[in-house]
């Protein structure tokens, strides 16, 4: 299946499913892919998580059956996954601006409309990549689970994440049990294959030395053979992260040969320089070709 059609696909079953609860792996079988990649497409994609996306619909769909039928509000709220009507007035509200009995008695309600995929003409730009099969390694490490996967929240707690361990002093013990003569520079590891419902571990650490641990929090945490996919990023962070991340998205899988590898992606930082507009990182990201 390409990449389009699964989109699509995704799409379509999330529409015909607007009025029961939303299974999210089930929208990303629809795509071929693991729930955490296609929620990271998805934001990266349409500028809202899917979370959102459902929930602008849902209330779409509710203000436009207040105004043509004569179910209760209770029945509608009920319908589109609100347990109480007070639950149910409080996000129409937000969303429309007005609550459901003003919108029933002919008050202006707003419309979000459905995504479909379109194929357009865009491109004719370059992306530097290489392809690299590394051998198993071992990571020392301090993990942090990441609560939230929608809108920014995510980004938001990783770079805290990386602030509290280098004023903790978590990074300057990593150093001692690291390794830079491989990979050259500290490692952000998503560990995308590990995903929950709601969370996924993110770690921060190095290549290790094999020095016995002390009494610092760290873990050593086995890393299997992968083939990468490798990408350039340029610029000051976490904004040169994010473009880059958005290209690799848009413009790298839909149109290779290869696919998400659902088990890590490493952020590679060479120095703490990450403020400098010249700043240079790699990321890494676990692939597998297309069948």
């Amino acid at each position: 299946m390409d990449w389009i059609t699964g989109i699509q696909r995704a799409l379509d079953y999330t529409e015909s499913h607007l009025t029961v609860e939303i299974d999210y792996e089930a929208v990303a079988k629809q795509a071929c892919s693991s729930v955490f990649h296609f929620q990271r497409m998805f934001g990266m994609l349409c500028g809202f998580s899917l979370g959102d996306y459902i929930r602008m619909r849902r209330l779409t769909l509710a203000a436009e059956e207040l105004m043509r039928t004569d179910c209760r509000i209770i029945d509608i709220a009920l319908k589109y996954g609100y347990d109480t009507p007070e639950s149910f007035s409080r996000a129409f509200l937000r969303f429309h601006g007005i609550n459901p009995t003003h919108a029933r008695q002919g008050g202006t309600v707003k419309s979000f409309s459905r995504l479909s995929v379109k194929l357009i003409l865009s491109g004719g730009s370059t992306m530097d990549y290489r392809i690299e099969k590394k051998a198993p390694f071992q990571l020392v490490c301090k993990k942090k689970q990441v609560v939230k996967l929608q809108g920014d929240t995510a980004a938001e707690d990783i770079s805290a994440f990386w602030a509290a361990c280098r004023k903790d002093g978590t990074v300057e013990a990593i150093c001692r049990y690291a390794r830079f003569d491989h990979l050259g520079g500290m490692l952000g590891v998503c560990f995308s294959g590990e995903m929950s419902d709601s969370a996924f571990p993110y770690g921060i650490g190095a290549e290790y030395n094999g020095a016995p641990l002390g009494g610092e929090q760290l873990e050593i945490v086995e890393i299997p053979e992968h083939t990468y996919a490798v990408f350039q990023c340029k610029g000051k962070m976490p904004e040169a992260f994010n473009t880059t991340y958005q290209r690799i998205v848009t413009e790298f899988f839909p149109q290779s040969n290869y696919e998400y590898g659902n088990g890590v992606e490493l952020e590679v930082y060479p120095s703490a320089e990450v403020d400098d507009p010249n700043y240079a990182c790699e990321i890494w990201i676990a692939v597998n070709e297309k069948r």
